[in-house]
């Protein structure tokens, strides 16, 4: 029975939920293992990282998505979980599930591709393996500052921009990444960042760029799919409809959203 209430509750459990169980349910998997083995959790996840070298990761191509649900501490782990569950939330106020994880994954494989590049480009002094979901949090982060940056937040006692508190952690990226000893994970954060900059840019145009994408996880077995409790009575509504970032935008400008941390 407690399985059973379990499985229920991940599944009509939203998005954002979902990936915090997956996330936290991988690391302490991974943990176990590394302590059972007597062997380092990096060792048992090689083939899941994302590798510093273009040629070895065109050996594990895969990598651009599964290193994004590894994570190499409980602070790791704990500040992307935390920043994905605040601002997660002010995106599925105004998107639906579908886009929010096209933005999430995306916005992965966009972090892990501009650091292959770049350090294809310009090689790092000290390249490692790079793990972690802080490119995802980071392109759903600065894509709800770009969509919506005068969405306030009222932090202790005093309201904010939603722009920012974004601003603030980019800058802060910034500044650590001359003397960083995480450059490779700073340029995932950096290449998160500019692809969700550039999709709410493009949204707000009418342009869905990730509409592909939305489109292929149609095909994909309903893993992340939400599902909803059956209704108590039949709604019936307006077959006019408008267009999903439309609607997204009257919600912006007629309520500024609140939260308190």
């Amino acid at each position: 029975m407690a399985n059973q209430s379990l499985t229920y509750r991940f599944k009509t459990a939203n998005i954002v939920l979902k990936l915090i169980v997956i996330n936290a349910i991988i690391f302490i998997g991974t943990g176990i293992a590394a302590v059972l083995t007597g062997t380092k959790a990096i060792s048992l996840e090689k083939w899941f990282v994302l590798p510093h070298d273009l040629l070895d990761f065109l050996g594990q191509p895969w990598s651009l998505i599964t290193y994004s649900f590894l994570h190499n501490d409980i602070w790791h782990i704990g500040i992307n979980m935390l920043m994905l569950y605040w601002f997660g939330g002010f995106v599925l106020n105004l998107f639906s599930e579908k886009r929010f994880l096209a933005i999430y994954l995306l916005g992965a494989i966009a972090g892990g591709t501009f650091f292959l590049f770049i350090n294809y480009v310009f090689p790092l002094t000290d390249p490692r393996p790079v793990v972690g979901a802080s490119g995802a949090v980071m392109a759903i982060m600065v894509f709800m500052a770009a969509y919506a940056p005068h969405t306030e937040v009222r932090i202790l006692r005093w309201n904010l921009k939603l722009w920012h508190i974004v601003a603030f952690f980019v800058v802060w990226d910034l500044v650590k990444f001359p003397t960083s000893g995480n450059a490779g994970g700073l340029l995932v954060h950096f290449g998160g960042a500019l692809f969700g900059y550039f999709y709410a840019r493009q949204l707000l145009k009418g342009k869905d760029i990730g509409s592909w994408f939305e489109s292929f996880m149609d095909g994909v077995p309903n893993l992340f799919k939400t599902r909803k409790a059956k209704p108590f009575k039949k709604v019936h509504r307006n077959k006019t409809t408008q267009s999903q970032s439309q609607r997204s935008k009257e919600k912006v400008g007629k309520s500024d959203h609140q939260k308190r941390i």
